[in-house]
């Protein structure tokens, strides 16, 4: 069978949002599926990694983007007063009037583009994946225009909550085109994926009929085959990916600063300028390496060789506890201890548990982060911080392949 995959995120795109759909265009040949992808030819993405290799058995693509690049107004407008952030906010205006996402007009293109190769290649199934959650509305025009199966893959809900400034008109009316677009999906789509319970529930709700299932995201063994571990002179505890939205850093820095001299503590990725201001109380110095977006090919490498590796999680409410960060299966992948400040009641949390991959703590309790710390240092100077083998058919469960697989019996099954 013949399936083309849309997705608005695709090599030279950079970012943990990326693998999904790369490995997906990559694998899914394995199991009889020729794939076609269709993306952007320069979305002017927030982040760039030439260096992640194309699927050499998928045909790529590409259809012209016009629409802003890629920003985050929050950053820009940080620290800024008076006329420069009155000129500033009315820069950013335009793409806040975009809706339901500032992507949306990528559609103008795209629509006609995947029209084209599903007739010309004679597709049988057409995959949308978001976000942005405006990319499913190319799904249902094109499914309307040919008849083409469709199924909408969901890494992030498509409905989300307005935060403080919810109350303002145009937050209020993004909301509420992101739950017509919910109610396309769920009332027009042949099926639905979702990365984790919580998103497939939330279009149940408005279509218990829908056909729908989980496929979580997986672990990418293979890509740490090269890498190795080199134990360090200090204990190096890295943290991979971008902070955004409630995630917070704050409580772990307050733990590290009466924590062993010997931590290092390296973040590698977006880093909130608020954040950065903060931490230079702390005086760290030495002990804190802020390190920018890097390819992920190096991101890997600094994973693998390293002492410990820091996953963060908030507490944000039912939504949150089901949504395992993608980097979470990296770290799996790379087979060193994690300090897991994440809900205890979670799926990350569970994941660390059922690996015995790690230590869990709560997400603000600074004490019991510093405690974590303390106990991983005594691990390594005492020799014993590898950890045990993987229980018997958890690497084969979380596995890439493994999701790569579940995804191509529900498409054939579908065709």
């Amino acid at each position: 069978m013949r399936a083309l995959l849309i997705s608005f995120y695709f090599p030279p795109a950079g970012g943990g949002g990326v693998q999904r759909t790369l490995k997906l265009a990559s694998q899914l040949p394995e199991f009889g599926i020729t794939m076609h992808v269709l993306a952007p030819d320069d979305p002017k993405w927030i982040h760039r990694d030439e260096d992640l290799p194309l699927p050499t058995d998928a045909v790529v693509h590409r259809a012209r983007y016009f629409g802003p690049r890629g920003r985050i107004p929050a950053e820009e407008l940080y620290g800024r007063r008076g006329l420069e952030r009155l000129q500033r906010q009315v820069a950013l205006t335009p793409r806040r009037l975009i809706i339901p996402d500032e992507n949306a007009s990528w559609a103008l293109t795209a629509v006609r583009a995947a029209t084209r190769i599903v007739r010309d290649s004679k597709i049988d199934c057409v995959i949308t994946t978001s976000p942005p959650n405006s990319i499913h509305l190319i799904g249902a025009a094109v499914q309307q225009a040919t008849g083409v199966c469709w199924v909408a893959d969901l890494r992030d809900a498509l409905v989300a909550k307005s935060d403080r400034h919810g109350d303002r008109l145009a937050a209020r009316l993004r909301e509420h085109l992101q739950v017509r677009v919910a109610s396309l999906v769920a009332r027009r789509a042949d099926a639905v994926v979702g990365s984790t319970e919580a998103i497939v529930h939330e279009l149940l709700t408005i279509n218990p009929a829908l056909r729908s299932t989980v496929i979580p995201n997986g672990a990418d063994y293979e890509d740490f085959e090269a890498l190795e571990y080199r134990p360090g002179d200090r204990f190096r505890i890295t943290h991979t990916g971008s902070f955004f939205g409630k995630r917070n850093a704050r409580p772990f820095l307050e733990a590290l600063v009466g924590s062993d001299e010997c931590v290092v503590a390296r973040f590698v990725g977006d880093f909130r300028k608020s954040d950065r201001e903060w931490v230079r109380t702390l005086g760290l110095g030495d002990r804190l390496e802020l390190h920018p977006f890097l390819p992920r090919a190096k991101t890997l490498d600094l994973q693998r060789n390293s002492e410990a590796l820091l996953l963060l999680l908030p507490e944000i409410g039912e939504r949150g506890r089901d949504v395992p960060s993608g980097k979470l299966f990296e770290y799996l992948a790379a087979r060193r201890p994690i300090l897991a400040a994440v809900p205890r009641d979670g799926a990350a949390a569970a994941l660390v548990r059922e690996g015995e991959a790690g230590i869990l703590v709560d997400p603000g309790d600074v004490g019991a982060i510093r405690e974590a710390i303390a106990e991983l240092v005594g691990r390594w100077r005492a020799g014993t911080l590898e950890l045990p083998p993987e229980p018997d058919g958890f690497r084969a469960r979380i596995d890439r392949r493994t999701r790569s697989r579940e995804y191509a019996e529900l498409l054939k099954a579908l065709v």
